[in-house]
């Protein structure tokens, strides 16, 4: 081994974020080290979060992770560093993390770099790790192999401890830190400024090899230190190289099945049985969470949930029935085969779920709508790399990658304006067509429909939005599954159109803001009994784009038998109002079509407070959809000013209610009579 390198600390964790060392045994005396890009590298932090998800339920795996120091400092490793604490050694791998200690980043010394030997110690101890250091430069080969030895034999005994029925509790697992100069093996000097252990080495050390002569001498003596003549023979591997290949394909690089194409399929329940009786309210997610319990026990080494410490506090709490938190630290949860993750870190929550995806389970991320964003950009990373993996012959279906966001802004009654944040929805909007998934279940039947979907879907990035409290259950389960299967649907029983062109159209996308929409039509047929209204709800977002936009979208014919051709149409949607106007940009006559949705209005207040105040409640949609009827309908246009009036008072009302009472008038949420 000679360990070179012209990147640096950023550079080196690029290379592993893009590059797991993997090994793959059923006995450590056969044991065959192997690599397979798992994850492309790009933003940093998650590489080592990533290897643990990688090794989780797969027990003969182990995970070489290489952390550039550069890397280190960033908040997603230096939090991934404690999750030796949730690996299991019965039913899970292990992870050697490799600390790479060059001393700079880009331009600047890094924190771990002018770190002493005791300092680190004392620091990857206190985390729980035996830790060895390898620095001797004249022998670096010979100590570091001797070191990953040493990690391997203390894995080994902490995993057949735990597996012949003698844990060790808190056992410290192995971490090594390699010292070695920034751009070692490298020009020592170029044009006089030094290279080699200087931050300049993280750059092209010899910029104008193609037009310098100085620089292309520079340039051949460098790698002439490789002696080529000795490792090449006519263009191809010489024979002492060829020799070394491994004759079975399980012990080459890349042939680690786990790696390229190892899809498990869950084994999942039949939703229907869970699904409730319509015209009632119940919560989405803990009826979900009924149906996950039946999941993990369809699957218990197959499917985990990483969740940051809210899966009781989003009603998912039904989950754990059958199974447990998987927190080896404590001794209520240890060894417990335990199937949920829960760590205050979205950044892990992701990076697991990654590891544990790109090695061929299914994972789920349930979280606050609000918190999502956090982990954006490590979604939009796994993205890319999918999207170029997916056009390799050789690699295989992964899972999807599945996201369930609750606790929304609509819903937040203890929790004020900083709870308040969709914007997940539109990173998951700005991905590519064939990724991205984004779906509005209206009630509890709906999404036990999506949530079974998606866990069964492969390649796509899902993303489900729902309520934990209370909300009205408005399709049976056949009507249900229909309405999730076509992902948009004339809603006949709260229309009063009859069939026939409608004089306005009002569209829920989400849950409370579809509940409004259809108390709305409720309301219009008291006020207004002539006017036709047509109520449509839309499941899945992606049904709006323009035709050949996304393979969900709706054909132009489909789109107008839903919208009509030159109706007003009035939407409702749950995230901001500029990514559904942006999603349905090209569709034709857009003048008729209004949105309205979250526009940072609220507090901690009442939920129909929290409507009134982004223009998003009933009586906003019902005024919204007289005023555009007036076109079409004279006899609506005669009665404007008068009916506008009425709801009007009805507003300031409600209003007044809440300010005095604390609280919503109680009827606001009755199930609606037509």
């Amino acid at each position: 081994m000679r360990p070179v390198t012209s990147q640096g600390a950023t550079g080196e964790l690029a290379l592993v974020s893009s590059l797991c060392g993997l090994i793959s045994t059923s006995s450590f005396e056969s044991m065959t080290s192997m690599s397979c890009a798992i994850h492309e590298g790009g933003e940093l932090g998650y590489a080592l979060a990533v290897s643990f998800g990688a090794v989780m339920d797969n027990p003969d795996l182990i995970v070489t992770c290489l952390i550039g120091d550069g890397e280190a400092e960033t908040g997603p490793t230096a939090a991934a560093w404690h999750l030796t604490k949730y690996l299991d050694p019965v039913e899970s791998g292990a992870v050697i993390p490799i600390l790479h200690v060059n001393g700079f980043k880009i331009s600047e010394r890094t924190i771990f770099g002018c770190m002493d030997d005791k300092e680190l110690i004392c620091l990857f101890t206190g985390y729980g790790y035996q830790v060895a250091i390898v620095e001797t430069l004249e022998l670096i080969d010979i100590e570091l192999a001797s070191t990953l030895d040493w990690a391997l034999g203390e894995i080994k005994k902490i995993q057949l401890a735990a597996r012949s029925g003698k844990p060790i509790l808190k056992p410290r697992w192995p971490m090594i830190i390699l010292r070695s100069p920034k751009g070692w093996t490298g020009p020592k000097k170029v044009d006089g400024e030094f290279i080699e252990g200087s931050f300049r080495s993280h750059q092209i050390p010899v910029p104008n090899a193609n037009k310098d002569e100085d620089h292309l001498r520079i340039l051949q003596s460098w790698l002439q230190t490789y002696d080529p003549s000795r490792l090449l023979k006519d263009g191809m591997p010489a024979k002492s190289i060829l020799d070394i290949i491994p004759e079975k394909d399980s012990k080459k690089l890349g042939q680690l099945k786990q790696t390229y194409d190892s899809y498990q399929p869950l084994n999942m329940p039949d939703w229907k049985n869970f699904a409730v009786e319509k015209f009632q309210h119940v919560s989405c997610m803990q009826e979900t969470g009924k149906f996950l319990n039946e999941v993990v026990l369809n699957n218990p080494k197959s499917f985990r949930i990483f969740s940051p410490d809210e899966l009781e506090s989003n009603k998912l709490g039904d989950v754990l029935k059958n199974t447990g938190r998987n927190f080896q630290w404590d001794e209520y949860a240890r060894a417990n085969g335990g199937r949920v993750i829960e760590i205050l870190s979205e950044h892990c929550c992701q990076a697991l779920l990654s590891g544990y995806t790109l090695t061929g389970r299914t994972g789920l991320f349930p979280s606050y709508e609000s918190f999502l964003g956090i982990i954006h950009t490590m979604m939009v990373q796994y993205s890319k790399f999918n999207k170029i993996a997916q056009d390799v012959k050789w690699r295989g279906d992964l899972s999807s990658i599945n996201y369930l966001e609750t606790s929304t802004w609509a819903r937040q009654e203890h929790n004020g304006f900083s709870h308040q944040n969709p914007s997940f929805i539109g990173a998951v909007l700005n991905l590519k067509p064939e990724a991205a998934r984004v779906y509005f279940p209206p009630d509890a039947n709906c999404f036990l429909s999506t949530i079974h979907h998606c866990l069964k879907s492969r390649n796509y990035v899902n993303l489900m939005i729902g309520s934990k409290q209370p909300t009205a259950v408005f399709l049976s389960a056949e009507d249900a599954a229909e309405h999730c299967k076509k992902g948009a649907s004339i809603w006949k029983f709260a229309s009063n159109d009859g069939g026939h062109t409608p004089d306005v159209v009002i569209v829920g996308v989400g849950v409370e803001v579809t509940f409004e929409v259809v108390k709305a039509a409720e309301l219009l047929r008291a006020l207004l009994p002539d006017l036709r209204v047509r109520v449509v709800n839309v499941t899945d977002l992606m049904v709006l784009a323009a035709e050949s936009h996304h393979p969900h979208a709706l054909s132009h014919t489909h789109f107008q038998d839903l919208f009509t051709e030159d109706r007003p149409v009035c939407f409702n949607y749950h995230g901001y109002a500029t990514e559904l106007q942006g999603l349905l940009f090209e569709r034709p006559r857009l003048d008729r079509i209004s949105v309205k949705g979250y526009n940072e209005e609220g507090s901690t207040t009442t939920p129909f407070d929290m409507m009134l105040v982004n223009s998003v409640s009933r009586f906003d949609v019902a005024a919204r959809a007289i005023k555009g009827a007036t076109k079409h309908n004279e006899k609506v246009k005669e009665k404007l000013d008068e009916v506008l009036k009425e709801i009007e008072k009805r507003v300031l009302e409600v209003k007044q209610y809440i300010s005095t009472q604390g609280k919503d008038p109680e009827d606001l949420y009755d199930m609606p009579k037509f």
